[in-house]
């Protein structure tokens, strides 16, 4: 499995590799009051995917924080020799 994993990551690091340098070509980036970047397209793509994965991470990370409070809670009050109470069912 280790083997397939490593492979999977190779191959994905030299498309990705592959794809950096046949997309070297300078863009420019316009932002408001006339501001303009000029940067390789992959820079800028690297940067949209990065802003995106942030964005993303933080979107979860409040429901995670959440979470981890509501499990400590829950462990802090059901005493540690008792056993786990059943799921309920809900009545149909």
């Amino acid at each position: 499995m280790r083997i397939a994993s490593w492979t999977i990551r190779i191959a994905v690091f030299l498309f990705l590799l592959a794809l950096a340098a046949r997309n070297a070509d300078p863009v420019t980036l316009r932002f408001f009051f006339d501001l303009a970047i000029q940067t390789p397209l992959v820079v800028a793509l690297f940067a949209a995917f990065a802003a995106g994965a942030a964005v993303g991470l933080m979107a979860v990370l409040a429901t995670l924080l959440r979470q981890r409070r509501e499990i400590a809670r829950l462990k802090r009050e059901t005493p540690s020799g008792a056993a786990p109470a059943p799921p309920q069912v809900p009545d149909l």
